[in-house]
C-alpha cells in the first residue's frame, strides 16, 4: 500500500497520482467514489461488455422465444408463463 498526501482545492478537487491513472483508468477516466463515513474509497470505473454475460445463465423456458412478452412474464414469475 502506498500513501500519498494531496491537497484539495477550493472546489473540492484533488489530483490523482499519474502512475495510478496510467495503471487503472481507461480512456474515459471515470471513477466511483464510495463514502465510508470518515473515509472515501476511490475505484476506477470499469465498463463491462454486455457480450460477457451472454450464455452465462441457464434457464428452462416453456414460452415460445418469438413471443418476448411471454418470455419476460415467465422469467419474472420464475416459472411457466400462462397459456
Amino acid at each position: 500500500m502506498k500513501v500519498e498526501e494531496r491537497s484539495v482545492d477550493s472546489q473540492g478537487r484533488i489530483s490523482l497520482p499519474a502512475e495510478w491513472k496510467r495503471q487503472h483508468l481507461d480512456q474515459e477516466g471515470g471513477v466511483v467514489i464510495v463514502n465510508l463515513g470518515e473515509e472515501l474509497l476511490i475505484r476506477a470505473k470499469k465498463s463491462k461488455r454486455l457480450s460477457e454475460f451472454f450464455d452465462s445463465v441457464d434457464v428452462e423456458l416453456r414460452s415460445d422465444l418469438s413471443d418476448w412478452h411471454r418470455v419476460k412474464d415467465e422469467l419474472l414469475r420464475g416459472g411457466s408463463a400462462p397459456r
